[in-house]
């Protein structure tokens, strides 16, 4: 039993703090590079803080040419190979590893040998990558801060925040093929500690264990709950809560009794026979007055039956009589006595054979606690092989097994229920509005994780439990100044009888300076966008203008593809693309939309649920979706992207942006109108003129024309300038805003030749390392940035900048620099301005969007995958 303690602490700490009286714990105090290390975990109640200048980027094996071979021949996933291996990642300077995700062979990564993280020049991790994923090496390499196929549904994943003060480099033993490494990149090492691999964070681990089930945040004082419940006309409106601040809403929870959960389930489990038991231990709330313990099962075996005991007591029976089905679940309840559970926090269960025509089949079982007359989920129990880290989290064992494997089955529910149900879903919106702006307008299913109907839904973030009486949850915290209103909006035609919501919020009176236009805070956004496709053109989850950090999206992806075509989830091979700041080039370009989504091969072993990524829900020519169907969501906590004057998201829909489909999509991010990056020079170095302003020299200098294009979704766009490249140091002098915070050199370049890298010196101070690891003679035009710390750039109206090349690097190429300080916050006039580059000319024909060929491979040969 004491191997078994530590990994349900979590639930047990996180049940006890919903139960108990809140203690009074401060708010996390706000950094400008947002939270270091493992604080990236401990201080979730200050997400909503916005960030000085740093950035979020990513690099993978996205193909070069904008087309879709990003990994499965390996062409583009080393940067380089050094002595030892394939570098995949490198970075000087400082910044924190936020995110690694990797996939082959359907998940497994054994053919990729080792992998090598090494931080400041010190190795952090180096071990087999399979190892790493399974979990072996220990904390805190261990689940759900990592994760294999099993876990993710067809990729693997290490969560755990490395940040470093100098430098960066990730390297395997083997091409890799499919991989993201997504960092963080800081100005200057202030405050920034290097990951120490000693420190287990058992804290984090525990915590994550109990995501989906309490929230993840520090318990904030004084918080109160305000409860009501409503019927609501179809096209009415409901004001379920009127707020007064300064405050912060912790938790939201909805309730619509009506609703039905969909009734198609993917799901693996076990059966045991004569002889047989299957033993775990679950958490459970200790204020609980009963407990309820759901068994998903096969009720077409007949008469299983089974002694249910608890700490060793008699508490009851599983029985089934008839058969039911084939392809069919069923789900069969026990209440247990409050005598067997009230004071506990665990509850040692144990199921024995009695009898059975087969055998007795254990799918899942769910945990209810009955806290205040309230049904409050606790617990999940998923059983099975694709569920191995779930199963040693709750010291599961079976005796005599006699059967394992996946099911995809569905409940027998009335099919006009189920449209009854996704409509109010997907019609009836939540909508929340501080300080008399409405930031938060999103139906309600997929404002909670699944916008295709109700499933299972289990996030560090938010849930949705689809059993009888439960409810659906957020806790994103949500600071206001003056009043908060909480509505639905019933646009779904039907009539909502007994919805049920709740608000808790605490006072808080800091949020008031915080939240004024140049404060520190943000306001929590969920934007909702629904419509046909258009092809060629990316999906948008947001565009928007100002400052702020994104983190995450729940997206619905309904196909149009007839189910006879040999890929109907061809959708599935549209890659993720993100722009700060109004530059041109991606600051991520990923390789896949199930990658995004953290899984692999089109989420090969059907649902899961982690933290950070889930997949709730894939319908097949029913349940409401006429074709194929896919609902997702990620959370990019430790990879969150912090934005200055605006950011623009999307995903392709389809390898090239050319598959039929209707998205909808819903964005979780913090943000204020205001931007602080201003522009207040400009240099062409192709330009006489401008180059005597600002006194620009450069050794070993060549001057040529390049034709080209950028990368990301208007990589059609052809332009045309001059651009420079210098073997020497290259010299300049440039104009900032005194009263700068940080000043950022944006560079247009022609990227042909990879591997540029130049050491940046300001006022004859080195200030870091400018690199550029990648490479593209495809769409050769980039615009990529450094940043020069405030140390050195406060307080002065001009900067002379010197680039020095490093030995060894590629010339170093310049069409154009815009230089833009960080200020303090301005109305920027509603408007997102791109890095227009100087003297380039657009007029060269459009080459148009590109036509999938056979230089396109697709995942998998049938579109069926995952269920």
């Amino acid at each position: 039993m004491r191997k078994k303690r530590p990994l349900l602490s979590a639930l047990l700490l996180a049940i006890v703090a919903v139960a108990a009286a809140p203690e009074a714990t401060a708010q996390s105090a706000p950094s400008e590079k947002g939270p270091l290390g493992w604080a990236t975990y401990r201080q979730l109640d200050g997400m909503a803080a916005l960030r000085g200048p740093s950035e979020t980027r990513q690099f993978s094996s996205y193909d070069r040419t904008g087309r879709n071979n990003d990994g499965f021949d390996g062409k583009y996933s080393c940067l380089r190979q050094d002595l030892t291996g394939c570098v995949i990642a490198e970075r000087a300077g400082a910044g924190e590893i936020g995110s690694i995700w990797f996939t082959r062979d359907e998940g497994v990564v054994t053919r990729t040998g080792w992998i090598k993280v090494e931080l400041d020049g010190r190795t952090v991790l180096n071990a087999q990558l399979q190892d790493v994923v399974d979990g072996k090496l220990g904390a805190p390499f261990v689940w759900p801060l990592v994760g294999n196929r099993d876990d993710t549904s067809g990729g693997v994943v290490i969560k755990v925040p490395m940040p470093f003060r100098r430098s960066m480099k990730v390297t395997t033993q083997h091409n890799p093929l499919f991989h993201h490494v997504v960092y963080r990149s800081y100005p200057d090492a202030v405050g920034v500690p290097t990951f120490d691999p000693a420190d287990r964070a058992t804290d984090v681990v525990e915590k994550l264990r109990s995501f989906g089930l309490a929230d993840p945040k520090p318990t904030r004082p004084g918080s109160h709950t305000t409860r009501s419940t409503t019927d609501i006309e179809p096209g009415a409106t409901a004001r379920l809560a009127e707020l007064s601040g300064p405050a912060q809403i912790s938790a939201l929870r909805v309730r619509l009794p009506q609703v039905v959960p969909g009734p198609a389930v993917d799901d693996d489990g076990r059966a045991f026979g004569a002889g047989g038991s299957s033993t775990f231990t679950v958490a459970v709330s200790p204020r609980n007055s009963g407990v309820r313990l759901t068994r998903r099962f096969d009720p077409e075996i007949e008469k299983q039956r089974a002694n249910l005991l608890v700490d060793g007591r008699p508490a009851g029976q599983w029985y089934h009589e008839s058969k039911i089905g084939p392809m069919t679940w069923a789900d069969q309840s026990v209440d247990l006595a409050p005598a067997l559970t009230a004071g506990k926090s665990t509850l040692f269960v144990r199921n024995e054979f009695v009898s059975s025509t087969v055998d007795y089949n254990e799918f899942r079982y769910d945990v209810h606690s009955l806290v205040d007359g309230a049904w409050v989920r606790t617990d999940v129990v998923d059983l099975g092989h694709n569920h191995l880290s779930v199963e040693a989290a709750h010291g599961y064992r079976v005796e005599r097994q006699q059967w394992q494997g996946r099911r995809h089955f569905y409940y027998p529910t009335d099919p006009a229920l189920v449209t009854a149900s996704d409509e109010v879903l997907a019609g009836a919106r939540l909508r929340i509005t501080f300080d008399g702006n409405t930031t938060v307008d999103a139906p309600i299913g997929e404002f909670f994780g699944s916008g295709l109907g109700e499933y299972d839904v289990r996030s560090l973030m938010f849930a949705m439990d689809p059993h009888k009486d439960g409810w659906y949850t957020s806790w994103w915290p949500m600071p206001y100044a003056q009043r908060a209103v909480v509505e639905i909006v019933n646009g779904s035609g039907r009539r909502i009888t007994g919805a049920a919501v709740e608000v808790t919020s605490a006072a808080d009176r800091a949020v008031p300076e915080r939240l004024r236009a140049n404060g520190s805070l943000g306001y929590f956004n969920a934007t909702h966008r629904r419509s046909a496709t258009e092809n060629g053109k990316d999906w948008s989850f947001v565009d928007t203008v100002g400052r702020g950090v994104f983190y995450g999206v729940t997206h619905s992806m309904r196909g149009k593809l007839p189910l006879a075509v040999e890929v109907p989830r061809l959708y599935l091979e549209g890659d993720e693309r993100a722009y700060a700041d109004g530059l041109l080039t991606p600051i991520q370009h990923g390789t896949g939309t199930e990658d995004f989504y953290e899984a692999g091969w089109y989420f090969r072993t059907g649902a899961f649920a982690m933290p950070l990524a889930g997949y709730p829900v894939h319908e097949i020519g029913g349940d409401g979706c006429q074709f194929d169907c896919t609902g997702a969501y990620r959370l990019m906590v430790p990879d969150a992207i912090p934005f200055s004057t605006g950011l623009r998201f999307g995903i392709e829909h389809g390898p090239l942006a050319d598959v039929p489909a209707d998205y909808s999509s819903t964005s979780y991010w913090y943000g204020q109108r205001q931007s602080t990056l201003r522009e207040t020079d400009r240099l062409n170095p192709t330009d006489l003129a401008s180059r005597a302003e600002h006194g620009y020299t450069a050794v070993g200098e060549t001057v040529s024309a390049v034709t080209s294009s950028f990368e990301g979704d208007n990589d059609h766009s052809v332009a045309t300038s001059q651009v420079t490249a210098a073997t020497g140091a290259v010299g300049f002098r440039i104009a900032v805003e005194p009263a700068n915070s940080g000043v950022q050199l944006v560079r247009t370049a022609d990227q042909a030749k990879a591997g540029q890298q130049v050491e940046v010196l300001v006022d004859g101070t080195v200030a870091g390392t400018w690199q550029q690891s990648y490479g593209n003679a495809e769409h050769r035009w980039l615009q990529d940035a450094f940043t020069v710390p405030a140390q050195l750039s406060a307080g002065k109206r001009s900067l002379s900048i010197t680039l020095r090349p490093v030995l060894g690097s590629a010339p170093w190429s310049a069409s154009g620099y815009h230089v833009r300080s960080f200020v303090a916050p301005f109305d920027p006039g509603g408007v997102v301005t791109r890095v227009a580059p100087q003297g380039m000319d657009w007029s060269p024909k459009d080459r148009g969007p590109a036509v999938r060929t056979d230089r396109d491979p697709i995942s998998p040969k049938k579109g069926t995958t995952g269920g």
